[in-house]
């Protein structure tokens, strides 16, 4: 006889904010993995998002007032995906409401902000998630399975762009809004590049600049990692960039890798069965006065093309899978 599966009760989820991060990703997001979230409510100061966000998700209730939405008993996780300045107060004011909380990042401005929802958070344990999605990218798992290969040998630097050129001029491009690209993509990268490093930082550099953009927050930033290891992450996020860079390039001491567009990896590694020449073997004698520069032995290359297709089946949207594993699953 057939054993029954229990089935999994559903989580049921309130949105907090219905802008581009709320209503454009969270949605979607959420509607992709209707057998473990159920979208129930939506909270916004602007009327016209809610009557747009409940056409689009029925019998989603919805409200301008944030107290009365987490008073709601149907709402059991909140995203929160207001403006950055109040990713804290608002997180802080779900926890305390008993919900469990998803929270946009940046999920807070300073470090007085983290500090004060880590607090809160210890309170409530296992009810705060932090939507650091790009951890779950198929090109950055994919590379990082590559790494672990040691096909590419010892990595000693990587690089991490993301490029573009325009004239920016919403809130997220004005200081006094948390805007500038240190917030807005800078905790992707920041995320991937402390994954990427595999030590703990020895000595961070960085430098912003504002290029493009029509506000008064950085538009382009350079932040360069050193692990205790020796390894180097180099983050570039722009945009006043008009020719991109690859979006990944790894060195290693057998060969390296580029992505351009994290749909496909290029690689360029030694035959694993070419073995290096030794070391102190070099000569101080005059060289000849012809043949180049390269030295007597050749290096014998493997090239290739491949598609990003991580084995752990990774992409940006399994965030939110993994908060269901967690919360029903304890995973």
């Amino acid at each position: 006889m057939a054993k029954k599966v229990k089935q999994v009760e559903k989580i049921k989820v309130g949105i907090w904010g219905l802008g581009r991060a709320g209503y454009g990703m969270h949605v979607p997001e959420l509607l992709s993995f209707g057998s473990e979230f159920e979208i129930v409510a939506g909270c916004d100061v602007d009327a016209a998002r809610l009557k747009t966000f409940q056409a689009k998700v029925s019998g989603a209730a919805g409200y301008v007032d944030g107290d009365a939405f987490l008073a709601d008993p149907n709402v059991e996780l909140v995203a929160v995906a207001v403006r950055s300045a109040q990713h804290v107060d608002y997180a802080i004011r779900a926890l305390k409401a008993g919900k469990y909380v998803v929270a946009e990042k940046p999920f807070a401005l300073t470090l007085a902000g983290a500090k004060k929802l880590a607090r809160e958070a210890a309170k409530h344990p296992g009810r705060l998630f932090v939507r650091h999605n790009r951890r779950f990218e198929s090109a950055f798992n994919h590379i990082r399975e590559i790494i672990a290969s040691g096909i590419l040998g010892e990595v000693y630097e990587m690089k991490l762009c993301r490029h573009n050129y325009q004239f920016r001029d919403d809130w997220q491009t004005l200081v006094g809004c948390g805007g500038g690209q240190l917030n807005n993509w800078g905790p992707h990268l920041i995320d991937q590049a402390l994954r990427l490093l595999e030590s703990p930082v020895e000595s961070l550099w960085s430098d912003l600049k504002n290029i493009a953009a029509l506000g008064d927050a950085e538009d382009h930033l350079k932040l360069v990692f050193r692990g205790r290891n020796g390894r180097v992450v180099d983050v570039e996020i722009s945009g006043g960039i008009a020719l991109p860079s690859p979006v990944y390039a790894v060195y290693g001491t057998r060969g390296s890798l580029i992505s351009e567009d994290e749909q496909d990896i290029k690689l360029r590694y030694l035959d694993p069965s070419f073995k290096t020449p030794a070391r102190g073997t070099a000569s101080s004698d005059t060289p000849p006065m012809t043949g180049g520069f390269g030295g007597s032995v050749a290096p014998k290359w493997i090239r290739k093309t491949i598609m990003v297709e991580p084995a752990n089946g990774a992409d940006t949207n399994a965030i939110y899978h993994s908060v269901f594993m967690s919360i029903r699953h304890k995973a």
